[in-house]
Parts: C-alpha cells; sequence; structure tokens
C-alpha cells in the first residue's frame, strides 16, 4: 500500500536494528520514561479524587448540601411555609428543618466550646440522619430520639472532657435576658453515642440533640434555624441552590455546601495541581531524552539525508522522517503509560493490601489515620488531560532535531563517503 515517504522511511527507522547501543538503549530509556511519567500522573490523580470523593462524603455526612437561613440581623422567616415550596424544586430530595446554638460543655474539671445541632428525628426527612447514623463509634444514633437529654458528640470532644456512652455532661447555653444582659441557662444530658467523622473540625466542635430539645432551649431567639435540603446530585448543588435561592426570595439566605467547605476543597486543588507539574517533570525529562536520541540518529544517518535530498526530496519531507519517528516512540510510550496507569487505577484496592502483605507494612496505619484504605476514582477528563500534555510535550521534543536534519546540507554529508 502507498505510504507518504516521510512516514515509510520514519516507520523504518523506529523498527531498524541497526542503531548504535547508546542509541537503542537511550530510545528505550525514553519510551519508558514517558510510559512510567503517565502512568504515574494517572494514579496520583485518580488517588487524589478518591481522597477528595471520601472528603466530600464525610463532609455531607454531617452537614446539608444546601441550607437556609436567615440573613445576619433579620427576624425568623417563616421557614414552615417555605418548606413545601422548595420540595417541588428540580433537584432537590428532602427538606428538613434544623437548629444550631453554641454552647459551652462542662464535665468537671474540663470545659470545652461546642456548636450544638438539632436533627429532627420526628420523620426520615433529615439529610443528616442517616449520615450520622453511618459515622456513630460508640453508642445509637436513635438514642436521641428515645431520651431528650441525650447528646451525640464527636470522638475528640469525648477525649477530652473524658466521656463515654451514658455519661452525664452539662450544657451552658448563653442567652440574652429582657433587660438585654447577656445569661445562661444549664442543663444536663447524658451521652448517647460518640460519632467519628475523620475531619478534626467535625470531631472537636460538633455535638446533636434532637430538635425539640434544641428548640426548648431557645435556639430560634439566642441561635440560628433554617432548612437543611438534601439534593440528587451534590456536585449540582450550587446550581440546585441557585433555583432555590429564586423560589425562596429575598428574605432567606442560601449557601451550599460548595461554600461552607470551600477551604477544603481549594487545598486538595493546589495540591493536586502542584502533584501534576512535580510528575509532569518526568515525561519532561523523558522528552529530553528523545531530543538528545533523535540528535544522534540525525547525525547517523547524515548519508541517508543527503541521499534524500539529492533525489529529490525536500527539506519539509526530510524532517517529516525524523518527526515521525519521534512522534511513534513518544507516543507509544504515551499509550503504554494511559494503558497501565489506568490498569493500577482501577485496582488499586486489590493492589495496595497485595503489597502491604508482600512488604509487612501498613500504608494507611489505622492508628494514625481515620481512612484505612486508599480510594480511587479514575476520570475520564484526567486521562485525557494526561495524555494530551505527554502527547504535546513529545511532539515538541521532535522539532529540533527534525529542523536540523532538515537543514543538513547533501555536499558536506556525502564528501568524505
Amino acid at each position: 500500500m502507498f505510504q507518504p515517504l516521510p512516514l515509510f522511511v520514519g516507520l523504518r527507522y523506529v523498527r531498524a536494528r541497526s542503531h548504535r547501543f547508546f542509541v537503542s538503549f537511550i530510545t528505550w530509556v525514553s519510551l519508558a520514561g514517558v510510559a512510567l511519567g503517565v502512568a504515574a500522573l494517572i494514579v496520583i490523580l485518580s488517588v487524589m479524587n478518591g481522597f477528595e470523593g471520601e472528603l466530600r462524603d464525610r463532609l455531607l455526612s454531617l452537614s446539608a448540601a444546601v441550607h437556609v437561613g436567615a440573613p445576619a440581623g433579620a427576624a425568623q422567616p417563616d421557614f414552615a411555609g417555605l418548606a413545601p415550596r422548595l420540595r417541588g424544586v428540580p433537584g432537590v430530595r428532602s427538606v428538613a428543618a434544623y437548629a444550631e446554638l453554641q454552647v459551652l460543655a462542662v464535665h468537671d474539671p474540663e470545659m470545652l466550646p461546642l456548636v450544638l445541632r438539632g436533627i429532627d428525628l420526628a420523620g426520615n426527612a433529615d439529610p443528616g440522619r442517616d449520615g450520622l447514623a453511618s459515622l456513630i463509634s460508640d453508642g445509637r444514633v436513635e438514642s436521641l430520639q428515645d431520651d431528650p437529654d441525650a447528646l451525640v458528640v464527636g470522638r475528640i470532644v469525648a477525649d477530652k472532657l473524658g466521656l463515654a456512652v451514658g455519661d452525664p455532661v452539662t450544657l451552658l447555653v448563653p442567652v440574652i435576658g429582657a433587660s438585654g444582659v447577656p445569661d445562661g441557662r444549664l442543663r444536663e444530658f447524658r451521652i448517647g453515642g460518640i460519632f467519628e467523622a475523620g475531619i478534626q473540625d467535625h470531631d472537636s466542635t460538633l455535638a446533636f440533640a434532637s430538635l425539640d430539645t434544641l428548640r426548648a432551649l431557645g435556639s430560634q431567639a439566642s441561635g440560628s434555624a433554617g432548612l437543611r435540603l438534601a439534593v440528587s446530585d451534590p456536585l449540582a448543588a450550587p446550581a440546585v441552590a441557585a433555583r432555590v435561592a429564586a423560589v425562596a426570595g429575598a428574605g432567606f439566605l442560601v449557601r451550599d455546601w460548595t461554600q461552607d467547605h470551600a477551604s477544603y476543597f481549594r487545598a486538595i486543588r493546589i495540591e493536586k495541581t502542584m502533584m501534576a507539574i512535580i510528575l509532569l517533570l518526568i515525561v519532561a525529562v523523558a522528552a529530553f531524552n528523545i531530543v538528545a536520541m533523535l540528535v544522534m540518529v540525525v547525525s547517523d544517518k547524515r548519508t541517508d539525508i543527503a541521499i534524500l535530498r539529492t533525489l529529490g526530496a525536500s527539506p519539509r519531507r526530510v524532517a517529516g522522517v525524523f518527526l515521525t519517528q519521534g512522534l511513534v516512540i513518544g507516543w507509544i510510550g504515551v499509550l503504554a503509560g494511559v494503558t497501565l496507569g489506568c490498569g493500577i487505577a482501577l485496582n488499586v484496592g486489590a493492589i495496595v493490601p497485595a503489597l502491604e502483605h508482600g512488604l509487612g507494612i501498613h500504608i494507611m496505619d489505622p492508628d494514625v489515620y481515620y481512612i484505612t484504605q486508599i480510594p480511587s476514582d479514575l476520570q475520564r477528563g484526567d486521562v485525557l488531560r494526561v495524555a494530551g500534555l505527554a502527547l504535546l510535550l513529545t511532539l515538541g521534543a521532535t522539532v529540533y532535531p527534525a529542523l536540523r536534519a532538515a537543514a543538513t546540507p547533501p555536499a558536506d554529508a556525502l564528501r568524505y563517503e
């Protein structure tokens, strides 16, 4: 079958075995470097996506994807009348009331400031109930429904105050008296459960009680109240929040989880970007190896270049020969790297335990990390971006050697032949 001259000769050079040993060695090193760099980048991005998804699930297990409250300094609006209208908003799965209070937990001799959050246990609509239940390490979440004086606290709170299930704890609730003078209200609770989310901000500051208990403590007057919304797709929460804000009107403050926890995910994005740049340097080093290899091939093939030129080949066609050779080597490396990286990323759950067993180590020590398994989330967009950047780097690596080959004078190359 007819092939263009640059493609035909370039592929012959790729398959040729008459290269010098060092040139062949550099060729294989370049191919392996591209493959390993691409594979490492895909695996690392997939693992970081997995940790990001794990963090998102844990954050959403204790907070709503979208919540509706009152603007600062405004009177409490009619949340009960708004709830039925929000249930019809596209993307909203359920709506439940919530309340929060700033309290001081006292368990002699320790004191600790907490955020006391109310959960509506009368029905199954509250999106925080199932999330809290999945994180309970001691006790049970149903104790909040059985006992109005029951409390569920985070693991760090329990450790700092020396609490266990069944222990009493006193909460000091700040209130503003009729004369405007700050006052406090004391109430004794019993620990009904201890949760462990693996997020310090949650485990060290949050406590949960029933919604009716918080209302009895005066959350409407001295705390914050509103509606918690569960959505069908957490990643679409900003769009759902915009629709909710349009339905709710100007008297309500609507926020979604991407605003409340922006710092967490901003840090992950920065880490992913830095890791991608660092690992992309591996591909860049392999691309420089391709440059060195092609420069040596050009020097080795000066006679061939001169013969092609004397037979009428234009400098562009000569450059195309070496572009073809470099691109084939680079793109084979990219293809091998994508295949290897996707294979590892899709089987991290089986590969990591095998390595731990074989090496006798535990990568995610349960005594140190709450997440004991390495998660992985392979995304098509990451694979395409990594492959595209690697292909561009290998393409750029072939330009200088190809231009050098095209500029070779035929007379000089044949002078000593």
